[in-house]
């Protein structure tokens, strides 16, 4: 009998599970699915955003978007086109319950449980194929999956010892390849990363300002050190590279981030003497606000094109 089995709503950038169906199922098919289900929830930041995963008698099928991810288990005889309009509807409907900020903060498993309830509803409708009301969107559903099919993946993959790490290569374009993760988008911006970036670019600006006054007040009297002017431009760089990594995902994104903020802190260390405490403390509060803003701007899943 082909059934949707259980579904989950998991988090892209660290597989922190958000909520999850009840499994009343427990043979050793279901419990080795399981174990996939927790593989494949640690690497859903370097995956295409529609995927599946083929273990004999079950499939794993899983869309991503906004950095979360809807994975669900069913059996392998359940047509495709049923199980991702199936994730599109969990999909739209978490989207339009919890906002972005919310699945960004949370911090212990299955803080939306109560999701549950919505994807134990919809799974008995899609177990229940003559009962199903979105008729009109398979069509359109089963255009998309011939024009961009999910990303096949295999056993084997998972079982590697480097994960995904070498298939992590090429441009995807539904055609069986993922993305670079250089190229891997961030999550949209918010009003406060906005006026993080906005803040340390102006501090930057300050920073170069001084720096030439201080190469003019070198070049007018010899006994001004040279020092203070090496630290007004490390202060530049460390303000503006804050910026390029809010903007741009690389690796080691937040150590870096928390590296340049110590640098920040060093450097108005050393210009105690050219600044006022009230000084000092909007280039410290501004950088340390930037290193939280990119910590909080993390990888996301590729949006889908599909009715979001």
């Amino acid at each position: 009998m082909s059934m949707i089995l259980s579904a989950s709503v998991v988090r892209v950038r660290d597989g922190l599970p958000l909520s999850a169906s009840t499994d009343y199922e427990q043979s050793t098919g279901m419990q080795e699915c399981r174990k996939y289900f927790k593989m494949l929830a640690k690497k859903l930041s370097q995956l295409p955003d529609r995927c599946t995963l083929k273990t004999g008698q079950y499939n794993i099928n899983f869309i991503s978007s906004l950095g979360v991810s809807y994975m669900m288990l069913c059996t392998e005889n359940y047509p495709s086109v049923l199980a991702f309009c199936f994730l599109d509807e969990l999909q739209k409907e978490f989207i339009t319950t919890y906002n972005m900020m919310k699945t960004n903060t949370a911090i212990r498993p299955y803080c939306f449980i109560e999701f549950d309830n919505f994807i134990q509803r919809t799974k008995q409708r899609y177990n229940n194929t003559r009962s199903l009301s979105t008729k009109m969107n398979l069509a359109d559903m089963q255009t998309e999956i011939k024009l961009r099919p999910p990303y096949q993946i295999s056993v084997s993959e998972l079982g590697s010892a480097n994960g995904f790490a070498h298939v992590s290569v090429g441009e995807y374009k539904g055609t069986g390849k993922i993305s670079a993760a250089p190229h891997q988008r961030l999550e949209p911006v918010t009003l406060p990363g906005i006026v993080s970036f906005v803040l340390s670019l102006l501090c930057g600006a300050l920073n170069l300002i001084r720096g030439f006054h201080a190469i003019e007040s070198l070049l007018q009297s010899e006994g001004e050190d040279f020092s203070y002017v090496i630290a007004f431009f490390l202060g530049t760089a460390a303000c503006l590279y804050q910026c390029y990594l809010f903007v741009y995902h690389t690796g080691w994104r937040n150590a870096k981030s928390f590296l340049t903020f110590g640098l920040i802190c060093l450097c108005n260390m050393y210009l105690y003497e050219l600044r006022n405490l009230w000084q000092l403390f909007f280039h410290v509060t501004v950088g340390a606000f930037s290193t939280l803003q990119i910590r909080l701007r993390q990888p996301q899943g590729k949006s889908p094109d599909y009715n979001v």
